[in-house]
């Protein structure tokens, strides 16, 4: 199904204290809201997707898949800030009639989701019956789990975290660094800041994927080269291949609202937060995730009541999210109630 924009045209104050007059977002939604309207599936997306899950988590979502729209109504936004068509830098602002560019105001995970609400409203949604996302996906739906803990049945935070760690805020900070050096980021162009871009999405990936990932996938076949790495050029290729995509100006600010998240922020604590939702959890971890270690998870299943925890082993690092579709598959169909199952999904439960 093609993406929609919702247009929402009342004051929005954002945590920053910016106070915009309207916004808008780009959603997909895959089959349709049921009778009872207990048939919500809410995916959220992490930090360079876009609102089509169907695309970029083929393996879960689609025809005979764990989330198949013959069954559900499945609804994913593309992030405020992002370059798939929600409000980004790249905008008019209605006040200047030029575009945001650096002074965007960039919207928070919490803010995200609080733009969120007036969407679900309009496509009559009452409550979601499992909310998943990974990374910083994930960071949105505990966020939006915590400040409406009756919308959801069910949530599946995967490869995510209560709060950025100093660790990835660190990763996060290089690669605005790097945007920041590109001689052009201060230009007022849409490719402003590209060659940065290239960097920074190189550094990302170190924090993606695992030593022995590329250990297997990038190793020379030969002793004898002494230049023109498989490595180097998978991280030249890589980088060439976002600036194609996406835009330093979204990149900068999605990586500053993720290391801004942190679900303690103006509440007691983090603790306190977490235990707001009433949603009964399943947080699933990748063993060898480098940028959010099984340690977050273990706190977020050790802290939201009566929470299970699932760790996946993956050859991908922290890309396990997006790949380990089987595995996935499997852990949150044994968590979900006994229903009957598409022959794809008994097929993953008996391996």
């Amino acid at each position: 199904m093609a993406t929609e924009i919702f247009n929402y045209n009342k004051p929005f104050r954002l945590e920053s204290g910016a106070l915009l007059n309207e916004y808008h977002l780009a959603y997909n939604t895959l089959g349709k809201l049921n009778e009872a309207k207990d048939n919500v599936i809410w995916i959220f997306h992490a930090l360079t997707a876009n609102s089509d899950p169907s695309e970029w988590w083929p393996g879960l979502v689609g025809e005979g898949k764990l989330f198949d729209p013959a069954e559900y109504f499945i609804v994913c936004v593309n992030m405020p800030g992002s370059a798939y068509g929600s409000i980004s830098p790249l905008d008019k602002n209605p006040l200047t009639n030029e575009s945001y560019y650096h002074e965007f105001p960039w919207f928070t995970t919490r803010d995200m989701i609080r733009a969120y609400d007036p969407l679900r409203k309009h496509l009559g949604i009452e409550k979601i019956y499992l909310g998943i996302g990974g990374s910083m996906g994930g960071q949105q739906l505990l966020e939006w789990a915590i400040e409406e803990p009756q919308l959801f049945k069910h949530i599946v935070p995967i490869a995510t975290n209560a709060f950025h760690s100093p660790w990835g805020i660190a990763f996060n900070a290089s690669q605005r660094l790097a945007i920041e050096a590109d001689h052009t980021w201060k230009n007022k162009n849409d490719e402003a800041g590209s060659e940065g871009l290239k960097t920074a999405r190189s550094i990302a990936l170190l924090s993606y994927r695992h030593y022995d990932a590329y250990g297997i996938s990038q190793l020379e076949e030969s002793n004898d080269v002494t230049d023109d790495f498989r490595s180097e050029s998978y991280q030249r290729y890589q980088g060439e291949k976002l600036v194609k995509r996406f835009n330093a100006f979204s990149y900068y600010f999605l990586s500053k609202a993720m290391d801004a998240h942190n679900v303690g922020r103006n509440r007691p604590s983090i603790e306190l937060a977490l235990r707001e939702i009433t949603a009964r959890t399943l947080v699933i971890g990748i063993s060898n995730d480098l940028l959010f270690p099984l340690s977050e998870q273990q706190y977020l299943a050790n802290t939201i009541p009566g929470a299970q925890m699932k760790s996946i082993e993956s050859f991908y690092g922290h890309d396990g999210f997006l790949l380990e579709y089987e595995k996935i598959t499997k852990a949150i169909s044994n968590f979900l109630p006994h229903k009957e199952k598409t022959e794809f999904q008994n097929q993953l439960i008996s391996k």
